[in-house]
Protein backbone atom coordinates (compact mmCIF):
# COMPACT_ATOMS: atom_id res chain seq x y z
CA UNK A 1 0.00 0.00 0.00
CA UNK A 2 1.43 3.24 -0.99
CA UNK A 3 0.92 6.71 1.19
CA UNK A 4 1.62 10.13 0.91
CA UNK A 5 5.27 10.33 2.74
CA UNK A 6 7.56 13.27 2.63
CA UNK A 7 11.06 13.68 4.12
CA UNK A 8 12.34 16.86 6.14
CA UNK A 9 15.94 17.48 4.95
CA UNK A 10 15.94 20.58 6.88
CA UNK A 11 14.71 19.39 10.15
CA UNK A 12 16.76 18.19 13.02
CA UNK A 13 14.79 14.94 13.15
CA UNK A 14 16.76 11.92 11.31
CA UNK A 15 15.88 10.71 8.56
CA UNK A 16 15.01 7.73 9.66
CA UNK A 17 12.97 8.73 12.55
CA UNK A 18 10.04 10.65 10.18
CA UNK A 19 9.70 7.98 7.91
CA UNK A 20 9.10 5.58 11.09
CA UNK A 21 6.72 8.14 12.32
CA UNK A 22 4.88 8.73 9.24
CA UNK A 23 4.30 5.07 9.23
CA UNK A 24 3.30 4.66 13.09
CA UNK A 25 0.97 7.20 12.58
CA UNK A 26 -0.74 5.67 9.72
CA UNK A 27 -1.04 2.54 11.65
CA UNK A 28 -2.57 4.42 14.68
CA UNK A 29 -5.24 6.30 12.87
CA UNK A 30 -6.21 3.31 10.34
CA UNK A 31 -4.87 4.39 7.38
CA UNK A 32 -2.55 1.25 7.52
CA UNK A 33 -4.84 -1.76 8.62
CA UNK A 34 -3.86 -5.22 10.32
CA UNK A 35 -2.72 -7.46 7.54
CA UNK A 36 -1.70 -4.75 5.08
CA UNK A 37 1.66 -4.82 3.02
CA UNK A 38 3.59 -1.81 3.27
CA UNK A 39 6.51 -0.73 0.14
CA UNK A 40 9.52 -2.52 -0.08
CA UNK A 41 12.86 -0.90 1.25
CA UNK A 42 13.79 -0.26 -2.38
CA UNK A 43 10.60 1.16 -3.53
CA UNK A 44 10.28 3.28 -0.55
CA UNK A 45 14.27 4.26 -1.25
CA UNK A 46 13.70 5.29 -4.60
CA UNK A 47 10.05 7.25 -3.65
CA UNK A 48 11.52 9.25 -1.31
CA UNK A 49 15.69 9.07 -2.06
CA UNK A 50 16.77 8.06 0.69
CA UNK A 51 19.50 5.07 1.34
CA UNK A 52 18.36 1.83 1.93
CA UNK A 53 19.75 1.45 5.60
CA UNK A 54 17.42 4.43 6.42
CA UNK A 55 14.83 2.73 4.86
CA UNK A 56 15.70 -0.53 6.65
CA UNK A 57 16.14 1.14 10.39
CA UNK A 58 12.83 2.94 10.20
CA UNK A 59 11.32 -0.47 9.34
CA UNK A 60 12.87 -2.21 12.16
CA UNK A 61 11.63 0.43 14.55
CA UNK A 62 8.12 -0.48 13.82
CA UNK A 63 8.83 -4.01 14.34
CA UNK A 64 10.57 -3.32 17.40
CA UNK A 65 7.32 -2.32 18.58
CA UNK A 66 5.31 -4.57 17.43
CA UNK A 67 3.68 -2.36 14.53
CA UNK A 68 5.29 -4.00 11.65
CA UNK A 69 6.28 -7.81 11.00
CA UNK A 70 8.52 -9.48 7.92
CA UNK A 71 7.46 -12.15 6.29
CA UNK A 72 9.75 -14.57 3.86
CA UNK A 73 7.52 -14.48 0.30
CA UNK A 74 5.34 -12.33 1.79
CA UNK A 75 6.66 -8.96 2.73
CA UNK A 76 6.20 -6.34 5.65
CA UNK A 77 2.90 -6.11 7.18
CA UNK A 78 1.38 -4.73 9.80
CA UNK A 79 -0.08 -6.68 12.89
CA UNK A 80 -2.44 -6.25 15.66
CA UNK A 81 -1.88 -2.62 16.80
CA UNK A 82 -1.32 -3.76 20.97
CA UNK A 83 -3.60 -3.61 23.37
CA UNK A 84 -3.16 -1.85 26.82
CA UNK A 85 -5.47 -3.33 29.64
CA UNK A 86 -5.65 -1.32 33.36
CA UNK A 87 -5.30 -4.21 35.73
CA UNK A 88 -8.66 -3.96 36.97
CA UNK A 89 -11.22 -6.60 37.38
CA UNK A 90 -12.89 -6.45 34.25
CA UNK A 91 -13.30 -8.79 30.69
CA UNK A 92 -10.80 -9.04 28.24
CA UNK A 93 -13.85 -8.86 25.93
CA UNK A 94 -15.35 -5.91 26.96
CA UNK A 95 -12.44 -4.42 27.30
CA UNK A 96 -11.63 -4.74 23.66
CA UNK A 97 -14.82 -3.90 22.63
CA UNK A 98 -15.20 -0.78 24.75
CA UNK A 99 -11.63 0.13 22.57
CA UNK A 100 -13.13 -1.04 19.18
CA UNK A 101 -10.53 -3.71 18.53
CA UNK A 102 -13.92 -5.97 17.12
CA UNK A 103 -13.26 -9.52 20.05
CA UNK A 104 -14.39 -12.58 18.60
CA UNK A 105 -13.91 -15.91 20.73
CA UNK A 106 -12.96 -19.48 19.40
CA UNK A 107 -14.45 -22.21 22.22
CA UNK A 108 -11.76 -24.41 22.11
CA UNK A 109 -13.12 -27.23 24.94
CA UNK A 110 -15.95 -26.97 27.00
CA UNK A 111 -16.71 -30.01 29.80
CA UNK A 112 -17.55 -31.18 32.96
CA UNK A 113 -14.34 -32.80 35.19
CA UNK A 114 -13.26 -33.16 38.55
CA UNK A 115 -10.76 -30.51 40.33
CA UNK A 116 -7.21 -31.64 40.64
CA UNK A 117 -5.10 -30.61 43.43
CA UNK A 118 -4.23 -26.85 41.95
CA UNK A 119 -7.57 -26.25 40.84
CA UNK A 120 -9.17 -26.91 43.78
CA UNK A 121 -7.06 -25.25 46.21
CA UNK A 122 -7.91 -21.91 44.16
CA UNK A 123 -10.93 -22.25 44.11
CA UNK A 124 -11.44 -23.48 48.21
CA UNK A 125 -13.15 -26.68 46.93
CA UNK A 126 -12.58 -30.48 47.80
CA UNK A 127 -10.68 -32.03 45.76
CA UNK A 128 -12.50 -34.05 43.41
CA UNK A 129 -15.67 -31.50 43.07
CA UNK A 130 -17.05 -30.85 40.03
CA UNK A 131 -15.97 -28.53 38.00
CA UNK A 132 -16.47 -26.71 34.43
CA UNK A 133 -13.63 -26.64 32.04
CA UNK A 134 -13.63 -23.81 29.80
CA UNK A 135 -10.76 -23.01 26.88
CA UNK A 136 -10.95 -20.34 24.46
CA UNK A 137 -8.95 -18.37 21.96
CA UNK A 138 -9.48 -14.75 21.98
CA UNK A 139 -9.01 -12.89 18.81
CA UNK A 140 -8.86 -8.90 17.95
CA UNK A 141 -9.55 -7.32 14.71
CA UNK A 142 -8.98 -11.08 13.73
CA UNK A 143 -5.97 -11.45 15.07
CA UNK A 144 -5.33 -14.36 17.85
CA UNK A 145 -4.27 -12.94 21.16
CA UNK A 146 -4.69 -14.63 24.01
CA UNK A 147 -5.75 -18.71 25.21
CA UNK A 148 -8.08 -18.37 27.90
CA UNK A 149 -8.28 -21.50 30.40
CA UNK A 150 -10.95 -20.99 33.25
CA UNK A 151 -12.70 -23.09 35.60
CA UNK A 152 -15.92 -22.65 37.05
CA UNK A 153 -17.28 -24.58 40.41
CA UNK A 154 -20.09 -26.25 39.38
CA UNK A 155 -23.62 -24.30 39.96
CA UNK A 156 -22.05 -21.48 39.13
CA UNK A 157 -23.65 -20.66 36.14
CA UNK A 158 -24.63 -22.48 32.98
CA UNK A 159 -22.17 -22.26 30.31
CA UNK A 160 -23.00 -23.06 26.62
CA UNK A 161 -20.68 -22.64 23.50
CA UNK A 162 -23.13 -20.37 21.66
CA UNK A 163 -22.94 -17.16 24.76
CA UNK A 164 -19.16 -17.45 24.85
CA UNK A 165 -18.33 -16.71 21.40
CA UNK A 166 -20.29 -13.86 21.27
CA UNK A 167 -19.88 -12.65 24.81
CA UNK A 168 -17.45 -12.78 27.38
CA UNK A 169 -17.53 -14.95 30.61
CA UNK A 170 -18.05 -11.78 32.38
CA UNK A 171 -20.98 -10.99 31.04
CA UNK A 172 -22.64 -14.36 31.14
CA UNK A 173 -22.23 -14.36 34.87
CA UNK A 174 -24.06 -10.87 35.14
CA UNK A 175 -26.74 -12.43 33.38
CA UNK A 176 -26.80 -14.97 35.96
CA UNK A 177 -26.77 -12.65 38.39
CA UNK A 178 -23.49 -13.78 39.45
CA UNK A 179 -21.71 -10.23 40.58
CA UNK A 180 -17.41 -10.14 40.95
CA UNK A 181 -16.29 -8.35 43.55
CA UNK A 182 -11.72 -9.10 43.88
CA UNK A 183 -9.31 -11.10 42.38
CA UNK A 184 -6.10 -12.41 43.52
CA UNK A 185 -4.04 -12.11 40.16
CA UNK A 186 -0.44 -12.49 39.49
CA UNK A 187 1.37 -11.65 36.20
CA UNK A 188 4.31 -13.29 34.66
CA UNK A 189 5.89 -14.95 31.92
CA UNK A 190 6.96 -17.84 29.60
CA UNK A 191 7.57 -19.39 26.63
CA UNK A 192 4.91 -20.61 24.21
CA UNK A 193 4.46 -24.26 24.17
CA UNK A 194 4.12 -25.76 20.11
CA UNK A 195 0.37 -26.02 20.41
CA UNK A 196 -0.05 -22.49 21.89
CA UNK A 197 1.96 -21.41 19.65
CA UNK A 198 0.06 -22.73 16.60
CA UNK A 199 -2.91 -21.27 18.24
CA UNK A 200 -1.40 -17.51 18.60
CA UNK A 201 0.12 -17.46 15.54
CA UNK A 202 3.65 -17.16 16.75
CA UNK A 203 7.24 -19.46 17.07
CA UNK A 204 7.32 -22.48 19.86
CA UNK A 205 8.77 -20.45 22.27
CA UNK A 206 8.88 -17.16 22.05
CA UNK A 207 7.77 -15.26 25.13
CA UNK A 208 3.84 -14.99 26.66
CA UNK A 209 2.31 -13.29 28.77
CA UNK A 210 0.82 -14.27 31.49
CA UNK A 211 -2.15 -14.06 34.09
CA UNK A 212 -3.59 -16.51 36.80
CA UNK A 213 -6.60 -15.08 38.75
CA UNK A 214 -9.32 -16.17 41.32
CA UNK A 215 -12.38 -14.01 41.14
CA UNK A 216 -14.63 -13.96 44.06
CA UNK A 217 -18.22 -12.83 43.93
CA UNK A 218 -19.72 -10.24 46.72
CA UNK A 219 -20.67 -13.22 48.87
CA UNK A 220 -17.04 -13.79 49.23
CA UNK A 221 -17.17 -16.97 47.50
CA UNK A 222 -14.75 -18.43 44.51
CA UNK A 223 -16.43 -18.26 41.13
CA UNK A 224 -13.37 -18.31 38.82
CA UNK A 225 -10.39 -19.66 38.46
CA UNK A 226 -8.53 -18.27 35.26
CA UNK A 227 -5.28 -19.06 33.21
CA UNK A 228 -4.26 -16.95 30.90
CA UNK A 229 -1.75 -16.31 28.01
CA UNK A 230 -1.01 -13.77 26.15
CA UNK A 231 0.78 -12.70 23.22
CA UNK A 232 3.57 -10.22 24.45
CA UNK A 233 3.84 -8.44 20.76
CA UNK A 234 0.07 -7.48 21.05
CA UNK A 235 -0.48 -7.08 24.68
CA UNK A 236 0.60 -5.22 27.83
CA UNK A 237 -0.64 -4.31 30.96
CA UNK A 238 -0.93 -0.65 32.67
CA UNK A 239 -1.14 0.07 36.57
CA UNK A 240 -0.23 3.38 38.21
CA UNK A 241 2.31 3.61 41.56
CA UNK A 242 1.97 5.64 44.20
CA UNK A 243 4.34 6.84 46.36
CA UNK A 244 3.90 6.34 50.18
Amino acid sequence: MQLELSIDRGSRLPLYFQLAQQLEDAIRDGRLRPGDRIETEIELAHRLSLGRPTVRQAIQELVSKGLLVRRRGVGTQVVAAQFSRPIELTSLYDDLAACDHRPTTRVLELRSLSADGSVARALSLQEGSAVTYLERLRLQTGEPLAIMRNWIPHGVTDLDADSLETSGLYEVFRRSGVHLRIADQRIGARAATRAEARLLGVKSGVPLLTMERTAFDDAGRAVEYAQHCYRADSYFFDTTLVCR
